[in-house]
């Protein structure tokens, strides 16, 4: 028992904490009353269902409305919440609700979850988590109610509201409106447009940078500044982008007024930060504009949030990396400092780590599937940003697709995450010897 203690470190006990809540997960959805049908889904595709529920990612096999109970829904919507904050967060919130005291692998796990490098005030960090994450979720579901009670009535508004204003906070991407069709009905509508991009914004900031603003310190640290900074430039570059190539497009922003033109362009540039909401037709867009979706959702959100990817931080660190090598530079200035060897090293490990993932499940696919590479591209893409966004091949993927895709989504989720901890520690003995420099030939 105690050799399995030992082995059981924090970063092993978060990637099978989020197994065990997807399989939960998969076996609830299998149930009778998880299905309008009477039957249940079938493992795979409740495996698959719960995976991108945990891992907020929201590609589906199966359309939610249509598929599923209200009980289905709701344990959809509970994996979401669990998923997106973090099931040690929870462990944390019913331990304070039993008012037990929190245990010092407790906090060891929670600083692994909500990647921070120390554990001190920790558990004040998960409890603002948790304040934070539920009054933002509270506010976007009555303006969402708000709106849709003139459309549905106050208790499916209230429902809808709830359910899609958790679903946008966690970029989950789940919705409700049945027929694979998210926010299309919706293109030109400034409240539930506004509201779902400030969700996704806000969840994909990172908690860190929320309690940063919510504090108004007149001095924010270095890593709100960059998260603020990378983040609205990535926005407003992937709006410019989307909205230049698709203005003319009759699929896409062509048959719109203007001012919805700019609104769905700038929604279609939030949701590839790993939200997975669309208002326009995807599969309609020109190869360039999925291009520069791809390359948003590989960046994804910012750490410690509920979005994926390899992070902003981690892209504007590999950038002036490049820049600095370019410049013949041996550090990297950021804000005024100077990067560690360490944060930048990691930085590339992920991204390498990244990129051979995804080239290894589009090898997969590209011999399971029939279809063309670029939608492949960005389904496992959009898989492992933990985004949502498809092309429409999603239903229709092989077994073996599948679980693929599962896999992808689930590294995605706590893949990064967990190398950057696992590359943190510290090394053992012979890692510290140095051995003889030799030069080699590089490029």
């Amino acid at each position: 028992m105690n050799t399995i203690g030992k082995m059981m470190t924090p970063s092993r006990v978060l990637v099978f904490g989020f197994a065990a809540v997807i399989l939960f997960g998969a076996l609830l959805l299998t149930l009778p009353q998880a299905t309008l049908n009477g039957m249940g889904l079938p493992f795979l595709n409740a495996a698959f269902t719960a995976t991108s529920a945990v891992c907020v990612t929201g590609l589906v096999v199966v359309d939610t409305a249509t598929t599923f109970t209200q009980f289905g829904q709701c344990v959809i919507l509970l994996l979401i919440q669990v998923g997106g904050l973090g099931f040690m967060t929870f462990a944390t919130l019913f331990a304070m609700i039993l008012g037990r005291r929190i245990t010092l692998k407790e906090r060891l796990l929670l600083q692994e979850a909500l990647n921070q490098v120390s554990v001190q005030g920790i558990v004040r960090l998960a409890k603002s988590v948790l304040q934070i994450s539920f009054t933002i979720e509270a506010i976007g579901a009555l303006i969402l109610t708000l709106r849709w009670s003139s459309d549905f009535g106050w208790s499916k508004a209230l429902y809808y509201g709830i359910f899609h204003s958790i679903s946008a906070f966690n970029n989950a991407g789940f919705d409700l409106f049945g027929n694979f069709s998210s926010l299309t009905a919706y293109v030109g509508d400034p409240f539930v447009n506004i509201t779902i991009m400030l969700l996704i914004i806000c969840g994909g900031l990172g908690f860190i940078v929320l309690a940063d603003l919510l504090t108004f310190r007149k001095k924010f640290r270095l890593h709100t500044k960059i998260v603020l900074q990378v983040s609205a430039a990535l926005i407003l570059i992937g709006a410019v982008v989307i909205f230049l190539m698709e203005y003319t497009n009759p699929m896409t922003l062509g048959p719109l007024p203007f001012g919805t033109k700019v609104l769905a362009a700038f929604f279609q540039s939030v949701s590839p930060r790993t939200a997975g909401f669309n208002t326009i037709n995807l599969a309609g867009m020109y190869d360039t504009t999925l291009l520069s979706m791809i390359v948003l959702m590989f960046i994804g959100a910012s750490p410690g949030s509920t979005g994926g990817g390899i992070k902003t931080t981690t892209f504007i660190a590999i950038f002036l990396s490049v820049l600095s090598t370019y410049r013949s530079d041996p550090h990297v200035v950021l804000g005024g400092r100077t990067l560690p060897k360490d944060v930048i090293q990691k930085a590339w490990a992920i991204t390498s780590s990244a990129v051979v993932l995804i080239f290894v499940i589009i090898s997969i696919l590209s011999l399971t599937e029939r279809v063309d590479f670029l939608t492949i591209l960005f389904e496992v893409t959009s898989a492992f940003g933990t985004v949502g966004l498809t092309l429409g091949i999603t239903p229709m993927l092989t077994d073996v697709g599948k679980m693929a895709i599962i896999l992808t989504m689930f590294i995605g989720r706590v893949g990064p995450l967990t190398l950057a901890f696992v590359l943190s520690q510290k090394k053992n003995k012979k890692a510290h010897i140095k051995y003889p420099d030799e030069k080699i030939l590089i490029g």
